[in-house]
């Protein structure tokens, strides 16, 4: 194993005292998110009105969100379809038999995943 140079020992260190300054940008960074947060809470609080009025706007932010979902599955649901009209007639009960098996695998450990 050869040796390291002094210059190759110094760039070593400094290199070592980048990495710390990072995590002093990155801790104060992470401060200063936090200060802006309880800025933001506060002045959300001090106004009810508001508070409702963005309380409603994720609720409908969220409920977008589950139509998006459920409009993504239909989407699947056709293109599944879709291509098992693209399979020779002979070959599209085995290739649903298997389908339907590997779409129930996945279901299934979704659901347990998340459940």
């Amino acid at each position: 194993m050869t040796e390291r140079t002094p210059i190759e020992d110094m760039l070593a260190e400094s290199t070592n005292m980048l990495r710390a300054e990072n995590l002093v940008v990155e801790a104060l960074r992470d401060m200063v998110k936090d200060e802006v947060k309880n800025y933001i809470r506060k002045r959300i609080d001090e106004n009810p009105e508001l508070k409702n009025e963005m309380k409603a706007a994720v609720e409908e932010l969220m409920e977008a969100k589950i139509k998006e979902g459920y409009a993504l599955v239909k989407l699947a649901k056709a293109g599944v379809k879709l291509g098992l009209e693209l399979v020779p007639a002979k070959m599209r009960e085995e290739f649903s038999k298997d389908l339907v098996s590997v779409i129930q695998k996945e279901v299934g450990g979704f659901m347990e995943r998340t459940l």
